[in-house]
């Protein structure tokens, strides 16, 4: 589940930013951007230069993507990312959703990653209440046992 939830967190991230580069065409505004122009701009202004550079390279895509990554990592090593990323991550596009409308539908792809990684969250911490449990029970025959 959670390679899952990585790889759809990463893909969301790389199709956002990708997706204003090109499809969007902010990557056009790129000389500006390079040419230093946009440290002398002022936000409430908001060129067409500075408006795609938020929406592609200042965006939350490439964060996305480091999140993903870092699930994806954590996966690898069979380590079960904390709550906090999967609510945050739901808590967020549901904000967004709220604050800029539905889109086409592509907050559900951080939706679905949420929820898988909250599934696998709660399927680890039961697994480890089972096992705490099984060990517990385990060594409480030992003790029982030994005394006898």
């Amino acid at each position: 589940m959670n390679k899952w939830a990585g790889g759809l967190i990463v893909l969301f991230g790389v199709a956002h930013t990708l997706g204003a580069l090109t499809v969007l065409g902010a990557a056009n505004h790129a000389d500006t951007w390079i040419s230093g122009e946009l440290w002398t701009q002022d936000l409430t202004d908001m060129s067409s230069a500075m408006s795609a550079y938020w929406l592609s390279m200042n965006s939350f895509g490439p964060p996305f993507i480091v999140i993903g990554a870092t699930v994806l990592w954590l996966d690898r090593r069979g380590i079960t990312p904390p709550l906090f990323i999967a609510w945050t991550l739901a808590a967020w596009t549901v904000l967004d959703c709220i604050l800029a409308g539905p889109g086409f539908g592509q907050g559900l792809i951080v939706l679905v990653a949420a929820g898988l990684l909250i599934t696998a969250a709660h399927r680890a911490t039961s697994s480890e209440r089972t096992r705490r449990t099984t060990l517990s029970a385990s060594a409480t025959d030992t003790d029982s046992g030994a005394r006898r």
